[in-house]
């Protein structure tokens, strides 16, 4: 098609030209190609491409499908391809190769998308940012020197940057949410038991679930139509519906929402103005559409929450170290992970049973409390984050605290480190650029985040809604208004989309 410009289009954009014959699925995953080439020397977004692979894939593509020859990236945990590594951001994975597909891949392959490759990840997506040592910093395409977030931090870079409309995410604690809040992004966290885990069972407990960023709300809306299922293996089931989240999308709201607010932090710590004000501003939005808006905090210990957050956390980090040691045919040792992965990991063995199950307790609690409160209030918003993007490195640990976990790492003093509080309390640090988005893991509710700001400084702002478990529906169609609003951030503001 002459004169085509490929990061014009979404990924259903993309779809409709190639089902119409306007474009030949080889040329769309050329200037994916191209563009991957273009911008990943600047952003480390991808770590590991299937060109080969995609251009014998694109030859069989099936047509017919949502996203039939669109290219998309995966995540480098959980979206196991057959044959491809998957190392989770990890030295320790380096000539790991997945034994199948994925229950999540196998559906995405359904609807025509075409794998070009994988995308860099923080260690066993332990954190906010995107800095594995083993591959380097991920970089965020509306300011180099910037965090894109993580744990989705190349998936969220990549298609901030236009070399994919789309990318496979994840999100046990908000690592959908806060890299698509980073980078001007559309993320929707589904409900629990809303996509596939299969064949690696719950994640974080039920905490993490799988799906994709965007820059479009439909693109986010036709992949859950295609991938949603009722999984009988599954741990966890989410509500049923019957309807098209897509025809969602488009369709007015039948009534008006009445929707709470709150802009203070759960854990009393500071949130940047521009964050606050990210709400206020989408509030009087809300209202000016006629929905009832009122400034009200959830009805949960939000200290609770990160406490029983972390007691989940120490402990998969504990559970990931050990499960090395039948891939590595040895005991694991410091050496095989990061520094701060073997500390967090030391204090998930020195965690009690007693422990884990008065936390999940905190879980079941949390969300009672948050289904009786969404019988008065539809929707709830916060700030996605409390802060902008730090600097890339602002969060390695301080000298001093990395000769400390040198020398408790050594001795294993796992017993030692809980006991003073010194990992937990540098754990609720990090947590307090990120405090909003984890309850709803907990809760097992959906979550998006929405760009609806732009800073003085020009960085993306989210704005995040939760739904009652089940209510994706509400959000999407909520999503679909304030797409068109003049408060939406579009992604092609970011340099490194325009260039």
């Amino acid at each position: 098609m002459e004169g085509f410009i490929y990061k014009k289009y979404d990924g259903l954009g993309l779809a409709e030209l190639i089902k119409n014959k306007e474009l030949q699925p080889k040329e769309v995953l050329q200037e994916a190609i191209k563009t991957i080439e273009q911008h990943n020397p600047s952003l480390n977004a991808v770590i590991n491409k299937f060109y080969e692979k995609a251009e014998k894939q694109v030859e069989k593509v099936n047509l017919t499908g949502t996203f039939a020859g669109v290219p998309m990236l995966l995540k480098d945990i959980a979206q196991e391809i057959a044959g491809e590594k998957i190392t989770q951001g990890s030295k320790a994975f380096q000539n790991y190769r997945a034994k199948a597909d994925s229950e999540y891949v196998k559906l995405v392959r359904k609807t025509g998308a075409i794998f070009v490759g994988q995308t860099n990840v923080p260690e066993f997506a332990l954190m906010g940012i995107t800095e594995p040592h083993v591959y380097g910093p991920t970089r965020n395409p509306w300011n180099l020197d910037h965090t894109p977030g993580g744990s989705s931090g190349g998936s969220a870079a990549a298609v901030a940057s236009g070399m994919v409309p789309i990318a496979g995410a994840n999100d046990g604690g908000g690592s959908i949410r806060i890299p698509g809040a980073y980078c001007g992004l559309f993320g929707m966290k589904p409900s629990r038991g809303r996509t596939p885990v299969g064949p690696n069972g719950r994640n974080w407990q039920g905490a993490s679930v799988d799906h994709i960023l965007s820059r479009s709300v439909r693109d986010s809306a036709a992949m859950l139509d295609d991938i949603r299922l009722f999984e009988k293996t599954a741990a966890f089931h989410a509500p049923p519906f019957e309807g098209s989240y897509l025809e969602m999308v488009n369709v007015p709201l039948k009534r008006k929402l009445r929707i709470a607010f709150s802009v203070r932090s759960p854990l009393g710590s500071e949130v940047h103005q521009e964050c606050q004000e990210a709400v206020y501003n989408t509030a009087k939005l809300l209202e000016s559409m006629g929905h009832y808006v009122d400034e009200i905090a959830a009805p949960v210990d939000g200290r609770k929450i990160a406490k029983s957050y972390l007691t989940m956390y120490f402990g998969e980090v504990a559970a990931a170290i050990t499960s090395l040691e039948e891939l590595l045919g040895r005991k694991a040792s410091m050496q095989d992970v990061e520094q701060t992965t073997w500390i967090l990991g030391l204090v998930g063995k020195a965690t009690s049973a007693e422990e884990v199950v008065l936390s999940i307790r905190e879980w079941d609690q949390a969300a009672y409390a948050m289904e009786t409160f969404h019988e008065t209030y539809d929707l709830y918003m916060t700030p996605t984050t409390a802060f902008l993007p730090a600097i890339i490195g602002e969060l390695e640990p301080k000298k001093s605290e990395r000769m400390a976990m040198q020398v408790a790492g050594k001795m294993s003093l796992g017993g030692l480190l809980k006991r003073t509080g010194i990992v937990e309390q540098v754990a609720e640090n990090n947590l307090k650029r990120t405090p909003f988005t984890q309850l709803a893991n907990l809760t097992g509710q959906p979550a998006m985040t929405v760009p609806l700001h732009l800073t003085v400084d020009g960085f993306p702002v989210g704005v995040q809604f939760m739904a009652a478990r089940g209510r994706e529906d509400l959000l999407y169609s909520l999503a679909g208004q304030l797409e068109q609003s003049d408060l939406w951030v579009p992604v092609e503001k970011n340099p490194m989309f325009i260039l």
